[in-house]
């Protein structure tokens, strides 16, 4: 599986997985792919622990981080808005609309001494925000910056071809790889609408060979339901060069995966999953559930920008993960980002063994075409 994004990685696989679990990150680097970890909810101190534990742990081997650097949000002309400020955008409608929700579903308050542990209203997605987390990661051993979502800042660039780290960037149609090629980075991963978390319109199949020729020479990888190898050498025949995986990794036994919600994904089919503004305030995908449906039901208020809607909902994402364990109203209610891919995921695995049966049946197929080939040209 040598492509020019294995070398320029110098990984084994030019499997890169994302994951918010440094222990995936940790496995499938030691597996030979290439572990890329979220990292827009941690804290500059969370993140440093995490990092020096991936390098213990990996022993030198190569690993990425991922952030989210959008060019709009809300207060992007002020560089970022603290909480307090963005307590004071909420609107009171909005408010009101999350406490019906809760209210309907039965879900209990939190605890007076439980603070609001969701990552939603912790998300980085201004300077003020992810340049601390970039000071972090560039005190570390990376070897890769991806952006999530938006151009990276030319800052970035500069800084990060310094110090010899790639970087990367997702885009979702051809006007936003044509946006990241402009902007000088060295990777673009072309995610098709099937993948989990932020995504696009696009699917996979269509925009794959379309960003390819829009970018050339920059290498290209497949993201958005690619779980296997069957499917990884289905985006090498589109002319990518690696690819980006997130959701397949979400039911490993490293996952920190709430047990609700991997029970939810290890039970969906690929029908199961929406693109829904109710967790972060952009399309993003996720598990349908009751959550997704009250946002989408007549009525119901319109979602706020990015950060405001992931601090709306911190708290009641809170208090449902908290108590779908004992509650069924909350139950209905909890689910996470996760691709189409879902459909595939029905047992629970190591990352290493995931890895190792992707490499496996992706030489399987390429055995074949080149069986074919042969006996064509008799």
């Amino acid at each position: 599986m040598r492509t020019r994004v294995s070398d320029l990685l110098g990984v084994e696989f030019p499997i890169l997985a994302f994951s918010h679990c440094r222990d995936v990150v940790a496995a499938v680097t030691n597996a030979g792919g290439f572990g890329v970890l979220g990292a827009v909810a941690h804290t500059p101190e969370r993140l440093d622990i995490d990092l020096r534990w991936i390098e213990e742990q990996t022993k030198g081997r190569p690993y990425g981080v991922d952030l989210l650097l959008p060019a709009k949000y809300a207060g992007a002309d002020e560089g970022g808005l603290d909480r307090e400020a963005i307590s004071h955008l909420l609107p009171p409608e909005q408010q009101d609309f999350v406490d019906e929700i809760l209210r309907r579903y039965d879900v209990p308050p939190l605890p007076s001494d439980q603070p609001v542990s969701g990552q939603l209203d912790l998300m980085r997605v201004s300077p003020k925000g992810y340049e601390p987390l970039l000071d972090v990661a560039f005190a570390h051993r990376i070897g890769l910056v991806a952006s999530a979502l938006g151009a990276p800042p030319p800052a970035l660039l500069k800084r990060a071809h310094a110090a010899g780290v790639a970087v990367a960037a997702l885009a979702g149609n051809v006007v936003h790889a044509e946006r990241h090629r402009a902007a000088g980075v060295d990777l673009i991963v072309a995610q098709g609408t099937e993948a989990g978390g932020h995504t696009g319109e696009i699917a996979t199949l269509v925009l794959v060979p379309d960003v390819v020729d829009a970018v050339a020479p920059i290498p290209v990888l497949a993201a958005g339901g690619i779980a296997s190898g069957r499917q990884i050498a289905a985006a090498m025949a589109l002319g990518a060069e690696g690819v980006w995986c997130g959701s397949v990794w979400l039911t490993t036994e490293e996952a920190e995966t709430d047990p609700v919600v991997k029970a939810k994904f290890l039970a969906a089919s690929s029908r199961d999953t929406v693109r829904s503004r109710s967790l972060t305030g952009k399309p993003a995908r996720m598990l349908r559930s009751a959550w997704t449906d009250a946002w989408d039901e007549t009525g119901a208020p319109t979602t706020l920008a990015m950060p405001l809607q992931g601090a709306l909902v911190a708290e009641a994402q809170t208090r449902i993960h908290r108590a779908a364990g004992t509650s069924p109203g909350a139950q209905q209610l909890t689910n996470y980002f996760v691709g189409q891919v879902v459909g595939r995921m029905g047992s629970v695995k190591p990352a290493r063994q995931v890895v190792l049966d992707m490499v496996t049946e992706y030489a399987d197929v390429v055995q074949r075409f080149a069986a074919e080939a042969a006996e064509a040209n008799r």
